[in-house]
């Protein structure tokens, strides 16, 4: 028997008929037709609260994660790849997705808790994607050092912090109201291209 990957597709965005939600369902359907097990999470319609309290950090007094968060724990403990479908605001994920990585990928289930002065990455061997839009052209992301830093600040570090893989990561520039309908399928198709790269690479277990 072998074993089937496991992908957890974490989408941020406010509105439900939107670019980001229309790529992450894209991407979700393509692993699925390849054969994988795949968990949507939907952030803006679960209600998440993104918002972390003091008793959550990770230095309070009987510190403990809170339902919410062990609930979305067990949602996703058990993929091999998480994928984050997102819009870029002021070159930044939304507050909901960064405040769901602060809570939920936060210490017993990122990393561990601080030990002699340190702490280990426990994600390590899993795999981390990412795919964004801006209203700015690509471009003009890319020579402005918007992508570059946007990448340092936020992937580099999840990845340093969690032991998370990046294995790809995507931006479409140019998204607006308008949005040509060929163009839209050019970018439904760049998705399904990278999510069957993705599961090619996947070498299942006996």
């Amino acid at each position: 028997m072998t074993q089937s990957l496991h992908i957890a597709v974490i989408a941020a965005h406010p509105r439900r008929r939107s670019f980001t939600l229309a790529m992450a369902t894209a991407f979700a359907d393509a692993c699925r037709a390849d054969g994988a097990v795949v968990e949507v999470r939907d952030l803006y319609r679960l209600g998440f609260d993104p918002r972390m309290r003091a008793r959550e950090m990770p230095d309070h007094p009987g510190y403990a994660p809170r339902a919410d968060v062990v609930r979305e724990r067990q949602a996703i403990g058990d993929a091999n790849v998480f994928a984050l479908f997102y819009p870029l605001w002021f070159n930044a994920p939304p507050a909901m997705l960064k405040g769901y990585v602060d809570r939920v990928f936060g210490m017993g289930f990122g990393y561990s808790p601080i030990q002699r002065g340190g702490n280990q990455p426990l994600l390590v061997g899993r795999k981390l994607v990412s795919f964004t839009s801006s209203g700015a052209p690509q471009d003009w992301v890319e020579r402005s050092g918007a992508w570059a830093a946007m990448h340092k600040q936020f992937d580099e570090h999840l990845s340093l912090m969690t032991g998370l893989e990046i294995a790809d990561r995507h931006n479409f520039g140019a998204i607006g109201p308008g949005l040509a309908p060929v163009r839209f399928k050019e970018c439904c198709a760049e998705v399904d291209r990278r999510a069957r790269r993705l599961m090619a690479s996947h070498t299942p277990i006996a």
